[in-house]
């Protein structure tokens, strides 16, 4: 039986068999796609958003009330392009702390030597509670293994008042749509990622995050899932009808 749409999100989405059968190997999984593809993460991306990547980072935490002066936690920092654009939002990079499960992806990292980076999940994040003014989480949100448990803890680190940002890629409304952009991340973009000499499992991971894309609860259940951990003035904004902010706010 289908969950209804209030119903929190717990796995974020079904296992997806061709590259993992359960929650001990999803982990495995991904703690070796992410280490291994990491010195090409930043180039591939450039190209899969037609370098249109930064501004737009930098627009979305704008609109979700990032400013000059705040404490920002970063969760799933990757390879800092996220945080990248909370620096120069707060003018501080001292400010700005990332979280991430991968070692490699942050040791890749240009920011590596001038933000502090902690390994961990967000499921348990290593900081404490009431710590920071600002959450943001860009593109992970399917790669956790309890959606409602990395919102507790947004949560919990969250002063009265903070805000969080979560970024996703959402499936396109339109069948259209949506088939052409299946088609661009999960076979335009690995061919790309080959002819330019990546590594072996690059072209993968760009599969694999389609296949996470199109597997994903849907927007409503997410904003459900942030609800049901207390925050409030949860919205969701789009841009091109595949970007998706999800904001709130912890109560003062």
């Amino acid at each position: 039986m289908n969950q209804p749409s209030s119903a929190p999100v717990h796995t974020p989405h079904q296992p997806l068999s061709d590259y993992y059968e359960g929650e001990a190997e999803r982990a495995a999984f991904l703690h070796e796609i992410f280490n291994t593809t990491a010195p090409d993460y930043d180039r591939v991306e450039a190209m899969l958003a037609f370098g249109t990547g930064p501004s737009y980072r930098h627009r979305a935490l704008q609109r979700a009330g990032l400013c000059a002066g705040m404490q920002v936690l970063d969760v799933g920092f990757g390879t800092g392009l996220v945080a990248a654009q909370a620096i120069r939002l707060t003018g501080d990079a001292s400010r700005v702390v990332g979280v991430d499960p991968s070692p490699g992806m942050m040791q890749a990292s240009p920011l590596a030597a001038t933000v502090q980076l902690l390994e961990g999940k967000a499921e348990a994040l290593p900081v404490g509670d009431a710590s920071q003014d600002f959450v943001s989480m860009g593109y992970a949100l399917r790669h956790v293994s309890d959606v409602q448990a990395a919102f507790a803890e947004f949560f919990r680190v969250l002063r009265p008042g903070g805000r969080v940002c979560v970024l996703e890629i959402t499936p396109a409304e339109g069948r259209m749509a949506n088939a052409m952009l299946k088609f661009y991340m999960r076979s335009i973009v690995p061919f790309a990622s080959r002819m330019r000499g990546v590594k072996t499992n690059t072209p993968k991971i760009w599969r694999y995050y389609w296949d996470s894309i199109e597997a994903c609860a849907p927007p409503a259940r997410i904003l459900d899932t942030l609800r049901s951990v207390g925050f409030t003035e949860v919205k969701r904004h789009t841009e091109l009808g595949i970007f998706s902010e999800y904001t709130a706010t912890k109560p003062a």
